[in-house]
């Protein structure tokens, strides 16, 4: 591989990572979600739901209850060491649920990130309806009136706060024989326990399927990159499946359900719901039971759903019929939601993080920092220790890129001396270079395998450390409180030495408010790029010149957690290849390209 064809490949790497950024930074326009329904219509949430295998077929739908009908509904509350809220006795839906570690933002008296919020929430709380809900659906020419629906109030048989170890019961009986339990139990984190029970009175069997259903009123506020998932996410017998908001719309149209529907059979162990960055809320059956996952976009209220349906059941004369569903509320920690992969029986619940494509590597990385930020502490200096050990890693296949870069270094006054006697005959100029890299033992494409094998390496460390929750909020040091946040420091006031306030991240102008990382950031580029061989195109000088200072402007409204990697990986590149061209004699003249300023850096002319 020539030197000319090394820069093309090269130049088409960085390309496609300027695409990339690009594309993250300013993603094409979300679908626009519909108007939101009147109070009184339909939520799917709170239907018969039927159509599938496992359960009974669709009966007439509920009309909706309205926002007042709701505010006016007793509840029971909610209290853990980690959440706060309240379950509604009108339909018994689980619609109003806080974080009690996690904020919204840093500053005194900020409210707590609110997960779950009953019908009537607006935009003002910064949440749209989102709830989980449980029911029955009828069967077998069983009348819909005879089992509990969206305007079923039920009553509190025992427990007046649901907690650790203190399970609320409530209980609905409809006149005619039939008397419906609801058990609803919570653990010291995320899990609620949903165990739904039916007694049979009537003197005849009854045929009747358990369901539960996740509801989102609305497409939510998402980040919009296209390196995190942020919507449906399920797993049925360990296949995973994701779907974004944008794609349930154009779902294929179910007529039974009369909406766009996506239906999956589970054998004996799945899970579905909704993901966002942080947050995750998904119903699971027990493990073994079989039921079908839906995924549904109900278009005249538009809500957003997941559901898990379970089997029908024939309950006989004077018998008891129940199911359990669990429920998980909560942030996606890793800890939390591996040990309810391992204990409770939830199987591949961890693969409802999102480890990207290179699964194989973010996991096991996600595991050393984990371990980091527990060692030392503090998150910061965990993901510098994650980089450094990274680096070291794999620094074998790094130092024969340096080698070969110290070589080519070595060569470019007999490139230059190439060019001239060439002149414009590019073919004599390609024979000239082939016949000094025999000569000289150098072969240029041992400088690009070795960093193209890199790339899935520090893709996934980016990865890692733009989903782990442990950035939300994490402080690093001086003036960085919030390592998922960008630098909150901005050269337009001089970085706070004047009294102005600077654009925020809705402001088109904050692109160029830089921060001292994002600078650090450039810096650090453009030394490393000082120690590699200049293009002998004018045009990938002049792109490989601008490179630095275009990145640090794209970068710089990046989560300081990331600009951070990007510094260390910067830096021990760049000590790393320092040391290793000196080693072989080819001592780079940083200071003389710092005198000269950018001068180096303008392409030669042709």
């Amino acid at each position: 591989m020539d030197d000319q064809n090394k820069n093309l490949i090269l130049a088409t790497v960085l390309s496609f990572l300027v695409i990339l950024i690009w594309f993250t930074l300013f993603p094409p326009p979300e679908q626009a979600p519909a108007p939101d329904a009147p109070a009184a219509v339909q939520t799917a949430g709170d239907t018969a739901p039927g159509g599938s295998a496992t359960a009974p077929a669709a009966t007439a739908p509920q009309t909706d209850v309205a926002a007042a009908e709701i505010a006016a509904a007793p509840r029971i509350s909610i209290d853990t060491p980690r959440l706060a809220g309240s379950i509604s006795l009108l339909g018994g839906r689980i619609d109003d649920l806080s974080l009690k570690d996690y904020k919204v933002a840093l500053d005194e008296g900020s409210p707590n990130i609110r997960l779950l919020a009953p019908i009537g929430t607006t935009d003002v709380e910064a949440v749209k309806p989102y709830y989980a809900v449980h029911g029955w659906s009828p069967a077998g020419g069983l009348d819909p009136a005879l089992v509990p629906g969206a305007k079923t109030l039920w009553e509190a048989e025992s427990g007046a706060t649901l907690a650790p170890g203190k399970p609320v019961t409530i209980r609905w009986d409809n006149g005619a024989g039939l008397v419906f339990h609801r058990k609803i139990e919570i653990d010291d984190n995320y899990l609620f326990t949903v165990t739904q029970s039916v007694e049979n009175n009537t003197g005849a069997a009854v045929r009747l399927a358990p369901y539960g259903i996740v509801a989102r009123h609305g497409i939510p506020k998402t980040q919009s990159v296209y390196v995190l998932h942020e919507g449906v996410v399920r797993s049925s017998d360990g296949k995973l499946e994701e779907l974004k908001y944008k794609e349930l719309p154009d779902l294929t149209v179910d007529t039974r359900e009369g909406a766009p529907t996506s239906a999956a059979a589970v054998a004996a162990d799945g899970w579905i719901g909704f993901t966002d960055k942080y947050w995750m809320t998904t119903l699971a059956p027990a493990p073994g039971q079989a039921f079908t996952s839906v995924v549904k976009y109900v278009p005249t209220a538009d809500i957003y759903q997941t559901e898990a349906r379970l089997p029908v059941m024939e309950v006989a004369p004077g018998a008891t019929a129940q199911a359990t569903t669990m429920v998980f509320a909560g942030a996606k920690e890793w800890e939390a939601i591996k040990h309810y992969e391992d204990e409770t029986g939830i199987k591949g619940f961890v693969n409802s993080i999102d480890w990207g494509w290179f699964f194989f590597l973010t996991k096991p990385m996600f595991r050393l920092l984990h371990w980091l930020h527990g060692a030392i502490g503090n998150m910061g200096w965990a993901i510098i220790a994650l980089t450094v050990i990274i680096k070291l890693i794999v620094f074998p296949l790094a130092r024969k890129s340096y080698v070969s870069m110290a070589k080519m270094k070595e060569l470019q006054p007999e490139m230059e001396k190439l060019k001239e006697q060439a002149g414009e005959d590019r073919q004599k100029l390609q024979q000239g270079m082939m016949a000094l890299y025999k000569k000289e033992k150098v072969n240029p494409a041992s400088g690009c395998l070795p960093i193209l094998l890199q790339i899935p390496i520090f893709f996934s460390l980016y990865k890692v450390i733009y989903v782990t929750i442990e950035l939300y909020h994490a402080p690093w040091v001086g003036w960085i409180k919030d390592l998922s946040a960008p630098d909150p420091s901005s050269i337009l006031n001089l970085f706070g030495l004047l009294p102005y306030a600077t654009p925020g991240q809705e402001s088109i102008f904050f692109i160029f408010s830089l921060g001292v990382l994002p600078i650090l950031l450039g810096i650090s580029m453009w030394f490393q790029q000082k120690l590699n061989p200049a293009p002998t195109d004018p045009t990938q000088q002049m792109i490989f010149a601008w490179m630095p200072w275009v990145f640090m402007f794209m970068l710089g409204s990046f989560a300081s957690g990331l600009v951070l990697y990007w510094i260390a990986n910067n830096t021990i590149t760049f000590i790393q290849q320092y040391t290793i061209m000196s080693m072989h004699g080819k001592r780079p003249d940083l200071f003389g390209n710092i005198r000269s300023g950018f001068k180096r850096d303008k392409p030669a002319s042709k």
